[in-house]
């Protein structure tokens, strides 16, 4: 099979990011680009094999594994055999590459997927959106590609089988979740888990961008937020019921990841 789509840009191009164009091919044929290409590539393989040529490397991209070219960077890439089942898109916009970086996408990259199932639904729904809707299909494709990047952010850099979360950091999160109005010391997530202090804030900043502490200062705050929505507990009141030591620390805390005090929040 091979189709492709590189749709009429119109108000989506205001969009932070949106689809230049996605495609597939059953045989990915010999592609060979200088700087004149001035968009990023992402692409990953289902079946088959091929090679990518990159500064001066070969690697040989197989069935489950995909790769990236920034923009206007040199390379080639093309089949091993008669079968190299290879999808592409083409992201763009003002917001692109900052959301590409945060994946790690900011310069060439060859990586390997826990699982293409959940990527090939997603792709799957930007086709037929392309493919039935002449005139909002791209904009809705373009939500479907934020989801797309999410699900290669989560498949990529999850540790172990089948892409599935690190199974340390979900005792973690399990624990916080059920426990987090009381203190929780790092000694607890360590006997939870089995592993060391130094390999669980390792673990806590590579997947969830945040120290232990922060991570639990923060779950207690997304429970304050739902309280001051939903009652009218005080402010003192929602402090010590979300667990924090005292209303002025909890207010700082508030402030400092929310942006404004408690009460604002509240009366908005």
């Amino acid at each position: 099979m091979f189709y492709f789509h590189y749709p009429i840009i119109g108000r989506e191009s205001r969009f932070p990011i949106y689809l230049i164009s996605i495609g597939m091919h059953d045989c990915q044929p010999l592609t060979r680009r200088g700087t004149e290409y001035a968009y990023p590539q992402i692409f990953y393989c289902t079946r088959g094999s091929g090679i990518l040529e990159v500064d001066g490397r070969k690697t040989e991209i197989k069935g489950g594994m995909g790769f990236f070219i920034p923009a206007s960077y040199p390379h080639q890439y093309y089949p091993v055999g008669d079968v190299w089942d290879n999808h592409w898109i083409i992201p763009g916009g003002s917001g692109c590459e900052c959301l590409l970086a945060e994946i790690g996408f900011d310069r060439p990259r060859v990586f390997t997927l826990g699982s293409t199932a959940r990527l090939e639904r997603i792709f799957a729904d930007m086709h037929e959106a392309l493919r039935h809707d002449s005139i909002y299909g791209n904009m809705r494709a373009s939500g479907y590609l934020y989801d797309l990047l999410i699900e290669l952010d989560r498949s990529i850099t999850r540790t172990g089988d089948r892409g599935k979360i690190n199974p340390a950091i979900k005792k973690c999160v399990d624990l916080i979740d059920a426990n987090y109005t009381r203190r929780i010391t790092l000694e607890e997530l360590c006997e939870v888990t089995g592993i060391s202090k130094q390999h669980i804030c390792r673990l806590f900043r590579s997947v969830l961008d945040s120290r232990p502490a922060e991570y639990i200062a923060k779950r207690r705050i997304q429970a304050a937020k739902e309280l001051l929505s939903g009652t009218d507990m005080t402010t003192e009141e929602i402090a010590e019921a979300v667990g924090f030591g005292s209303s002025s620390y909890f207010c700082k805390l508030f402030k400092r990841y929310e942006g404004i005090s408690p009460t604002r929040f509240r009366d908005s």
